[in-house]
């Protein structure tokens, strides 16, 4: 990610324009979890870790942010750390639970496979292309398309739950929106895998 992404997100959050509460999807699901390791990939402010950390989760809380990973630093069960996503790699096999929402970096998702222990879970949630939508991102390539999450991660992971469906945003927009929750199946992806 560039030197002006980290700018943009810690002038955004500065101004704080994020809503504070959990999604829906993370309230209902984490539980899910079988063990208490979790990720919260592009973590913002810490809505979702700082959720986890109350159920009991380990929390690596990952942000290009300083401003956001500032804010997180020394709260309980939260281990909090600024990292470009371009260059930084996710640990395998270490993860019960990962949280990614509202942010979309497709060549991470092998890596948000492989980073899951066998059986645990993926929450994912996050736009997609419609003609519905009336706010856009500064880049179409953050936007899913319909049955993309499906496609890439049917084969490795048993899907729970996938719905679309038309919602407004914290700021009155009309968009359509998907989320995804998925259990990584026993031998979902080897090493070997991941690294060819």
């Amino acid at each position: 990610m560039s030197q002006s992404d980290k700018e943009r997100w810690n002038e955004k959050y500065q101004n704080n324009q994020i809503p504070n509460e959990p999604i829906k999807l993370v309230q209902d699901y984490a539980k899910l979890a079988t063990g208490r390791k979790a990720l919260d990939i592009a973590c913002g402010m810490g809505r979702h870790s700082k959720y986890l950390a109350t159920l009991g989760f380990e929390v690596d809380a990952l942000d290009v942010s300083s401003v956001a990973i500032a804010s997180l630093q020394g709260l309980k069960n939260i281990h909090a750390i600024e990292v470009d996503f371009d260059t930084y790699r996710l640990p395998t096999e270490k993860y019960d639970l990962i949280v990614c929402t509202y942010f979309l970096e497709r060549k991470l998702f092998p890596q948000m496979i492989a980073a899951l222990k066998p059986n645990g879970i993926i929450l994912m949630e996050t736009f997609l292309h419609d003609e519905v939508n009336e706010r856009q991102p500064s880049n179409p390539a953050f936007m899913l398309n319909t049955g993309e999450l499906e496609a890439y991660f049917e084969e490795k992971c048993e899907l729970l739950h996938i719905p679309e469906w038309l919602d407004t945003d914290y700021k009155g927009y009309k968009t359509m929106k998907t989320s995804m929750v998925a259990r990584k199946k026993n031998g979902g992806m080897s090493d070997e895998d991941f690294w060819a």
